[in-house]
Parts: C-alpha cells; sequence; structure tokens
C-alpha cells in the first residue's frame, strides 16, 4: 500500500479539530477550503465537541498525578460529575461562582478517602428539606421563634410545638479557637441529624465569614433578632439549664415540659450531670419536651453519641466504617468562601502542587507563644524515626553520588509547616538549606503565615488559620501536636492518620516522641464516664470496640474502625 495515497486521503478529510486549528490548516494548503453546507454542519459538529470537552481537559491538566491519556480522558469523562459531588454528599444547584470551593476542590487534590453510605446520602437530602421547611424566613421559623419570645408553650392548639411533623431546633453556641468551632458544628449537625432538628449557628463567631452556607436554600446563621440573647454569656446555672433539669424531683420530663427551652452546657469541663445528655432516657424527654434546645460546646463530641444505645443502629447505617464521620461530615459542611480559598490555592500551586512528596507539620505550644528547643527537638526526632525527613550529611556528595542515591532521579519533598512561631520553621529549612540530604532528596519548607499570637474570633486571623487546616489536608503525611483541635480539623480535612507528638511535660521531649495514631478521627476532651446500659459510671474507652482511648490523651474519646 502507498503511505503517500494514505496520506492524501486523510489530508482532504474534513478535520475534527477545533474551528483554530481548521483555519489555520486551511491557510497552510494542507486542506482544501470548502464553503459548502455539508463542511459547514461539520464545522458547527467539531466546535460543539471543543466545547464539552474543554473543561474536562482543563480538569485533568490541573489534577495533580493525573497524567493525559486517551483512556484517562473518557474515565474522567464520565466520572467528574460523581467526584464533583463528593460521590453524592453535595447536590447540585448551588451558584458556583458564590462559592468556589464547593464544587472545586475535589479537583484539587486527593480522591475520597472515604465513601459516603447510601443511607447517609439520603439522611442528608432529608435534613436539607428539613432545614428549607423549618429555617429562617420561613412561616415555621417565625411561629416557633414568636412562641419562644412569649415563653408560652402550646397543649394541643395549631402551632403546637410537640404536634406531628413540628418544626424543633439546636442552636449551636460555639466558642474558643475556630478548630474547637468547627469540631463543636460538626458534632451538633450529626446530633441535629440524629433527633430531625434544624441546627442554628450563633453568630458571634467568625464562621459566617469564613465558610459558606451548606444547606441549600436555606441558611444556617441564627437571626440577629433572635428572641434569647447574650447566648456566649449562658452557663449551666441557669434555671433551664439542662444539668438544673435532670436533677428536679418531678422528673426532667416534667421540668423540660415547662420551659420554652433547655440549655446544654457541654463545655470541656462540664459536670456530670450535663453529660447525661448523652443517654437514651434523657434524649426521650428532650426530644418529647424542649422544641429548642440550645448547645455550648467547645469540642467533639461525637463519640459519646455511639455510646448511646438508642442511635447505634442508625450510626451504623449511616458510617459502616466508623473511623469515616469527621472527614464526610466535614466534607460535607465545611466549604471555603472565595477569600479562603483563594488563600489556599494560590498556595497550594506556587509550593505544593509539583513536589513529589508532601509532608505536613502542625506545631501547637500550650506553655506560651516562647520558641522552645525541646519541641524543636521533638519535631526532628519523630521526623527522624518515622522516616518522615531524610537525614542531612555533613559533607556535600559529588553529583553523581547524589543521583546515584536518589535512584537516578532527584525527588523532591515539600514541607508545609504550621503554628503561631516562625522560629520552628526557620531552623528546619535552615537544617535543609545548609546541608544535603542523605538520600539526595531536594527539601523545600514553607510556612503561609505566623501570627505570633492566637486571635480568635478576628475574621483576618481565621481566614489564615482555615486556609492552613485545609493545606495541611493537601499533604500526603502529617504530624501534628497532641491536644490540638487545630492539628484535628487539618488530619481530618484530609483524611490522613497523623503522627500524633505527645505534650511535652517539664519541658523535657518526651520518649517517644510521637506515635501513629489508630484513625484520622478527633478526640474528645471530655467524654462522659456513665454506661447508658447499666446506668453506672464506667471506662468509656472500653464498652464498644469502635470507642477507644486517645493517643494524645489518655482519658479521651476516639472513634476507630475495628479490623
Amino acid at each position: 500500500m502507498s503511505l503517500e495515497g494514505v496520506g492524501t486521503g486523510l489530508s482532504k478529510r474534513p478535520s475534527q479539530q477545533c474551528p483554530d486549528a481548521r483555519r489555520a490548516e486551511a491557510q497552510e494548503g494542507t486542506v482544501e477550503q470548502d464553503t459548502g453546507p455539508w463542511i459547514a454542519r461539520k464545522k458547527v459538529t467539531a466546535l460543539a465537541i471543543c466545547l464539552v470537552a474543554l473543561p474536562v481537559l482543563m480538569t485533568t491538566v490541573s489534577r495533580r498525578d493525573a497524567p493525559w491519556t486517551a483512556a484517562s480522558f473518557w474515565q474522567l469523562a464520565s466520572t467528574s460529575t460523581k467526584e464533583k459531588l463528593l460521590g453524592g454528599l453535595l447536590v447540585p444547584g448551588f451558584d458556583e461562582r458564590s462559592c468556589l470551593s464547593r464544587y472545586h476542590s475535589a479537583f484539587y487534590g486527593k480522591t475520597m478517602a472515604r465513601s459516603p453510605s447510601a443511607h447517609l446520602i439520603k439522611r442528608l437530602r432529608e435534613h436539607e428539606a428539613l432545614q428549607r421547611r423549618c429555617g429562617p424566613g420561613t412561616e415555621a421559623y417565625r411561629s416557633a421563634a414568636a412562641r419562644l419570645r412569649s415563653g408560652h408553650r402550646n397543649n394541643g392548639s395549631d402551632g403546637d410545638d410537640n404536634a406531628p411533623g413540628a418544626c424543633k431546633y439546636l442552636v449551636l453556641v460555639p466558642y474558643r479557637g475556630l478548630g474547637n468551632n468547627i469540631l463543636a458544628v460538626a458534632s451538633a449537625f450529626l446530633y441535629a441529624l440524629l433527633t430531625d432538628r434544624a441546627l442554628l449557628l450563633d453568630r458571634e463567631t467568625s464562621l459566617g465569614d469564613v465558610l459558606c452556607q451548606p444547606f441549600p436554600g436555606a441558611t444556617w446563621l441564627l437571626p440577629k433578632n433572635f428572641p434569647i440573647k447574650n447566648l456566649q454569656n449562658l452557663t449551666g446555672e441557669v434555671p433551664e439549664s439542662y444539668r438544673h433539669l435532670v436533677q428536679q424531683s418531678g422528673g426532667a420530663a416534667a421540668a423540660a415540659s415547662r420551659r420554652s427551652y433547655v440549655f446544654v452546657d457541654l463545655d470541656h469541663s462540664c459536670t456530670y450531670h450535663d453529660k447525661l445528655f448523652f443517654c437514651d432516657d434523657e434524649r426521650r424527654f428532650l426530644r418529647r419536651g424542649a422544641p429548642w434546645v440550645l448547645m455550648r460546646t467547645d469540642g467533639y463530641f461525637v463519640p459519646a453519641l455511639f455510646l448511646n444505645p438508642a442511635y447505634e443502629g442508625e450510626l451504623h447505617r449511616l458510617f459502616p466504617r466508623k473511623d469515616a464521620v469527621f472527614y464526610l461530615l466535614a466534607h460535607y459542611l465545611f466549604h471555603p468562601t472565595n477569600k479562603v480559598w483563594g488563600l489556599i490555592t494560590r498556595f497550594h500551586d506556587a509550593y505544593l502542587k509539583n513536589s513529589d512528596d508532601r509532608l505536613g507539620i502542625q506545631v501547637r505550644v500550650f506553655d506560651g507563644d516562647t520558641p522552645f528547643q525541646h519541641i524543636l527537638d521533638q519535631i526532628l526526632a519523630c521526623t527522624s524515626q518515622e522516616n518522615l525527613l531524610p537525614e542531612v550529611v555533613t559533607q556535600e556528595p559529588a553529583p553523581a553520588a547524589a543521583a546515584a542515591a536518589a535512584g537516578g532521579a532527584r525527588r523532591s519533598k515539600a514541607v508545609l509547616m504550621t503554628g503561631l512561631s516562625s522560629w520552628y520553621y526557620e531552623n528546619i529549612r535552615w537544617k535543609y538549606w545548609q546541608s544535603a540530604t542523605a538520600t539526595g532528596e531536594a527539601v523545600s519548607v514553607y510556612q503561609p503565615s505566623h501570627e505570633e499570637h492566637q486571635l480568635s474570633g478576628y475574621t483576618t486571623h481565621d481566614m489564615k488559620a482555615l486556609a492552613e487546616m485545609y493545606l495541611l489536608g493537601m499533604t500526603d503525611r502529617i504530624v501534628t501536636s497532641g491536644w490540638s483541635t487545630f492539628g484535628y480539623v487539618g488530619h481530618g480535612l484530609g483524611g490522613l492518620t497523623p503522627w500524633i507528638m505527645f505534650r511535652p511535660e517539664n519541658h523535657t521531649t518526651p520518649s517517644p516522641p510521637c506515635r501513629r495514631a489508630k484513625s484520622m478521627e478527633p478526640c474528645m476532651h471530655g467524654p462522659p464516664f456513665y454506661d447508658c446500659r447499666t446506668k453506672h459510671g464506667a471506662d468509656t474507652g472500653k464498652l464498644v470496640p469502635h470507642v477507644q482511648h486517645c493517643e494524645d490523651m489518655s482519658w479521651g474519646l476516639k472513634l476507630v474502625h475495628p479490623e
């Protein structure tokens, strides 16, 4: 066969390329210029194909570690919608421009570490409908707020708070740092999901400034004219507190029925009576007698919900994998605003995207803002013993030796450090600048910000904090500081099982300096010590196999997935 003939035949076929390429071919004389209607139709078809394919091609190029092939093109074309919606966690229909992170984050990092169950997806859709039916701006909310303002409880009349299908509410009052706030919101949302309550957030935090709204067609921010004022000042000592009600001689249910709301104080240092909230009998009386539950908390209390027999079956259907709770809830609820998303993507593209390996190191010091040598020693000991960072050599290796040590290709490692102080970052950066690595790797160390002091509640400060939490989640491996809610959120967002550095005592580097966690779930710092089944005190880290004590806090609780 003549190759020339084949070539000529192909060159005369109508071009299947984009119109610009077609015109260029025509100018070069490689194709016949024909303006007939058949060719015009082909041009329109080619243009349509190009327009459809272009977004997918752009997404393919933008994704890390995803080289283009014909197979990957068609696979991405068929699965991009599912990935964009995080396997069904999210729903289409939001204005993408108003919150870029909601749909773009799926293509800006790793694949989903855990997939949502069909039952979780179903319950999320039902809860979204509940938020739309009962949320601010609806007649149901206006009526419920009016009854709350008057302190009146109806009994059988129209608008009865206890009538079937009546709207019930959980008002969350989070406090302390942004990490605490995020863990509190995830916990409160799961409780609202389990008890069919609309979730509303107190506006006194920066959450409304750094996060997009998660529910389609509804707001989760508490209206400014909410009848109860000074929510941040409520304590367990108020007459409406859960602590007070469960100690009433007439019974908790009777006491709650006389109140227009119940206040639940779940501070990490709350009392025994406050923590009875987590048990079955108390849940029933709240559901029957309290249309409004106001909750103040500063942490993650999901493990305690898994100890309640009343929720056991539903939680198992929602989360077949017990170590996926925060990861899935966080990816459903927490979408950074466009300003925060810009901070995340610009830093990622400039410093992390093109590295072969990414290590996150989150530093939290609880003994003040002054840098400590023993903390630096702990970081270096942990990353060395766990082979997370390479050793350095005292003499410069010859180029051939360096290439051989790197296996013929010089790998790059990006280290993302976060913390209030820049001193730890500067020392580690200097270590890898002044000396070559024994492996031949090129190590670069970066820190987005160093605020020196924690300024929780200030929007600009919290924008940087949220950006750094998300950037930590975009790394491949992560080291975090024990007890740190910032670290819990960072590794939880990324679906990463961290190496946790133990909290030092007496300004001495712990031995061992760190330990690999049992799961990526956060730790509950103030757990109950009460068995809901036996109605007696108990070691709650030994009641069920999927709730165990934390690595960094011996009395804390965390979820694990039993193997």
